[in-house]
């Protein structure tokens, strides 16, 4: 299962601004609330939970660690950032950001992430505090049952995913993962490649994806689904097409969740479930199932 959030026309508060674009918060499950302007993940990790996975809890190698994905994307100047093959770090989405605000690039990886990672001060943490229990036994279920990633039934349990639209008509987009169970070192999905894991733009909308990689990488969806956005589509047409197309080219499942420039939004996805919520004016939008949601104050 895959966690996303979207957040929508969000107003300013009184609290000092600490970002300078669109500020994406998660708490408990789902719940996403937009404050300023800035853009951040920080996902769940509390025992018990669902499985999210971009940090402690993430999918494991093939040897047994966590290599994590995340990127990230301001629709006001298209001002990008994405970390992929990351270890050793807590939130993989917050050195992503730091690519955008810091660098001259778009994309780090591996060596040259850990090394920026440190000059930028993030603390490095040992790679075993970042592995779980389950995510050990999850390893060891992938490896006796010997069973590849298959495009019809995603392996990664846990890509977190947010896209959000504030007052002043401003959209962005973060998407963070730990990839699929028992991948070779240095697989790299669709999460940290923008056009792919989510895509943002001022002029037509924000999503974020999740399912199987390799396929997402292929049809390009989050782009694809804001093309169809951008042809005139709703928002449930661009998704149902996008999604639709991957799923008939290369018999794949996936999800996403998107946002147009004009607040309208929706959550949609093939496979079995997504965890997802929506906050706007004041009501938070809340789901799992398909046919199955839930409208509650924010409190």
């Amino acid at each position: 299962m895959s966690c996303f959030s979207l957040a929508l026309r969000a107003s300013q508060t009184g609290e000092t601004v600490r970002y300078s674009r669109l500020c994406v918060w998660f708490t408990s499950l789902t719940i996403l609330v937009a404050r300023t302007q800035a853009c951040r993940l920080v996902p769940p990790t509390a025992p018990g939970g669902f499985c999210l996975q971009s940090g402690r809890g993430s999918v494991l190698t093939e040897d047994g660690e966590v290599e994590m994905d995340a990127s990230i994307m301001d629709g006001r100047d298209l001002a990008t950032g994405a970390v992929s093959a990351v270890r050793c770090i807590s939130n993989p989405i917050k050195l992503a950001r730091l690519v955008m605000d810091k660098t001259p690039h778009c994309f780090l990886t591996d060596r040259g992430a850990a090394k920026f990672a440190a000059d930028m001060g993030i603390p490095e943490i040992p790679g075993e505090q970042l592995v779980t229990e389950r995510s050990r036994k999850h390893l060891e279920k992938e490896r006796q049952e010997k069973g590849a990633p298959n495009a019809a039934c995603p392996q990664n349990l846990g890509t977190v995913g947010a896209v959000a639209l504030d007052c002043r008509g401003d959209v962005a987009y973060a998407t963070s993962t730990g990839g699929t169970v028992n991948k070779m070192c240095g697989r790299v999905g669709d999460s940290p490649c923008v056009g792919s894991g989510g895509y943002a733009d001022n002029s037509i909308g924000a999503v974020s994806t999740t399912g199987h990689g390799e396929s997402i990488l292929k049809v390009n969806l989050a782009r694809l689904a804001l093309f169809h956005l951008e042809q005139g589509k709703t928002v449930e047409e661009a998704a149902e097409l996008a999604l639709g197309y991957m799923k008939s080219k290369l018999k794949a499942l996936g999800g996403l969740i998107l946002v147009s420039r004009t607040g309208h939004w929706v959550a949609k996805w093939t496979s079995a479930s997504m965890p997802w919520a929506a906050v706007k004016g004041g009501k938070v939008h809340a789901g799992i199932d398909l046919g199955d949601s839930t409208v509650m104050d924010l409190s």
